[in-house]
């Protein structure tokens, strides 16, 4: 993964040169902190490799397109930490707790804004093919959020919806992310299609894997409090393929389990848990998993160029499925 650390320093290299006034302080001192909680900055090094993959002289122009992925993102993690009162993001305060949700919702505004100031330094015969990719991520992504939400009042959610709202919520970032590095790099249409069918792909496996880990992740490892979701009664791959294979008699288990709080069933994982082994859940979900990442493999696969450019994405669809974390 040396070449991936190599995309994570030049990343890092010209974020560091980012300049938020100091005031309005409540403005701007917020940004600045959900900067500081660096997370795995995937989105970002996903376009630089997607520009890489085609041409590898564009890499340093490619790096404002990387930023401006790297602020929307982060303006939508702030605005989706406001809708889901989540108390914490990667492991501090979030923004509207820290602060509060009026300071959080215009520093995230603020953010997005400073998304198309970067879109704006790009090579100016490029910035019209990407803004078409970044808006239509943008909006997307938005509406993910909006089903996600709708699914939490509704009773039932098919397998088809759920892997919809996946799809728009967390996976057309990270293939507008490559797609907008390819554009970059000057790749044809054809390229940019599958490079974009491999990241939804690979993201839409990735939320699948995240689920599957919140259940069945190694609690030391997993950074998160496994059965975080069932805790939380997220309509997760697990329960809505669940719900569609239970009997009549452990749908009534399953109703009162999904509505209840730990004091009122301290047992509520291990016995949703139980559920899941009974009608062999995890196996239906990882199966899932595996079918959307050969698909992501496949894509990257038929992309005309040669092998050797394509083994960092290689390498790093590899880590994303093989995490524990």
């Amino acid at each position: 993964m040396f070449q991936e650390l190599v995309h994570a320093k030049i990343f890092q290299d010209y974020l560091s040169t980012a300049y938020f006034p100091h005031t309005p302080a409540n403005l701007y001192e917020p940004i600045r902190y959900i900067m500081s909680l660096s997370g795995k900055r995937i989105r970002p090094l996903l376009v630089l490799m997607g520009a890489e993959l085609f041409d590898s002289e564009v890499l340093e122009s490619a790096l404002p397109a990387s930023a401006a992925i790297e602020y929307f993102h982060n303006f939508s993690l702030i605005h989706d930490d406001i809708m889901d009162r989540a108390p914490l993001r990667r492991g501090q305060a979030t923004v509207h707790q820290k602060w509060n949700d009026s300071v959080a919702i215009l520093s995230g505004d603020g953010l997005l804004v400073k998304a198309y100031e970067e879109l704006a330094k790009c090579p100016a015969h490029k910035i019209g093919p990407l803004l078409r990719v970044f808006n239509k991520t943008a909006l997307e992504v938005c509406e993910g959020q909006q089903y996600d939400m709708d699914f939490e009042s509704r009773a039932r959610v098919s397998e088809t919806e759920y892997i919809e709202m996946i799809r728009l919520k967390t996976s057309v970032l990270l293939g507008g992310a490559l797609q907008m590095g390819a554009i970059l790099a000057g790749a044809d249409e054809r390229a940019q299609e599958l490079i974009y069918s491999f990241g939804v792909n690979l993201g839409i496996a990735f939320q699948l894997q995240d689920d599957i880990l919140d259940v069945y992740g190694n609690p030391e490892t997993f950074g998160k409090q496994v059965g975080g979701d069932i805790l939380s009664n997220k309509k997760t791959i697990l329960f809505v393929k669940l719900d569609e294979l239970v009997n009549a008699e452990d749908r009534v288990e399953l109703g009162r389990l999904f509505v209840s709080t730990v004091e009122d069933e301290p047992e509520k994982v291990n016995k949703m848990k139980a559920l899941y082994a009974k009608y062999d859940i995890q196996t239906l979900a990882i199966y899932q998993k595996e079918k959307f990442t050969t698909i992501a493999y496949d894509k990257l696969q038929e992309i005309p160029v040669e092998d050797k450019k394509k083994k960092v994405l290689f390498a790093l669809a590899d880590a994303l499925m093989n995490r524990t974390q």
